[in-house]
């Protein structure tokens, strides 16, 4: 006979009763999820402190709080951040290269890579750095190239101290082309290598999609270009503390070399290989 007090109402998980359980879903890459207060669809593209990068289909980027809210394919699901899995292969770096396990840096080469400004070295280092260390090269900042003749004068390049300069904006009858054809005729031209990429700024050099941009704004000549940049953004733009929380914020959307475009990537891996091809050891 069903004797229907029985039942302990107040055992263990009572308030549990009847409830729905939303299922867990790890926010693998490329899975397509939505965001049900917004509305917005697009895949995961990474997961960091507990914050989920979304891009939908026209490239625009998103970052929600992992957990409940979103929806696959209309049913709910509480996002959660992957579970961490040993490797089965050799990683790589952020440059695309092999990862060396626990390789201790190498003692500094002679040789330098010289860059024009600490944003350059910033992005060279998150993207190059374990290469770099690696191969035990050196990066310098230098605030601009207007005085780079004296720079290699003081530095005094030769076979086994190479330097190599990357330059912004170096596109033909440039400031920057006509100094880069200076070094390559000087003293020390054959241990000093001038390249550089097509932009404004290093900050053009990531993707603009990573910005959830289709391009980056084009600022008339008669404004700072940094500053134009964050105004047709709508970022704070009126002190120079504003610029440095600009580059943050674009540096943070950068993981690996897929976020640069190949016009600052090939000059880097150039700039690498003169200045270390014949210091191997």
């Amino acid at each position: 006979m069903d004797d229907r007090y029985g039942h302990d109402v107040l055992a263990q998980g009572w308030r549990d009763v009847g409830k729905k359980v939303i299922p867990t879903q790890e926010a693998t890459r490329d899975l397509v999820v939505e965001e049900a207060t917004t509305g917005f669809c697009g895949a995961v593209i990474r997961v960091e402190k507990k914050i989920v990068t979304l891009e939908d289909r026209h490239g625009k980027l998103r970052l929600f709080p992992l957990g409940p809210g979103f929806l696959i394919d209309g049913a709910p699901v509480v996002l959660v951040a992957p579970k961490a899995t040993a490797p089965t292969q050799r990683g790589r770096t952020a440059s695309g290269s092999l990862a060396v396990a626990d390789a201790p840096a190498r003692v500094a080469l002679p040789s330098r890579i010289f860059v024009e400004g600490r944003h350059d070295a910033e992005l060279v280092e998150k993207v190059w750095g374990a290469d770099l260390r690696i191969e035990g090269v050196v990066v310098e900042y230098i605030e601009g190239v207007d005085n780079l003749a004296e720079l290699l004068a003081a530095f005094s390049p030769s076979a086994t101290r190479k330097v190599g300069v990357l330059v912004d904006h170096l596109v033909p009858n440039s400031k920057e082309s006509r100094i880069a054809e200076a070094v390559a005729r000087g003293p020390y031209g054959a241990h000093v290598l001038v390249v550089g990429h097509p932009y404004v700024d290093v900050w053009q050099s990531v993707k603009p999609a990573r910005l959830g941009l289709t391009a980056w704004p084009t600022i008339p000549r008669s404004i700072e270009w940094k500053k134009g940049i964050c105004q047709a953004l709508g970022w704070p733009h009126a002190e120079q503390a504003d610029i440095a929380r600009a580059w943050q914020r674009i540096l943070g959307q950068v993981r690996t070399f897929a976020d640069l475009e190949p016009e600052l990537l090939g000059r880097v891996e150039q700039l690498i290989d003169f200045v270390t091809v014949d210091n191997a050891s």
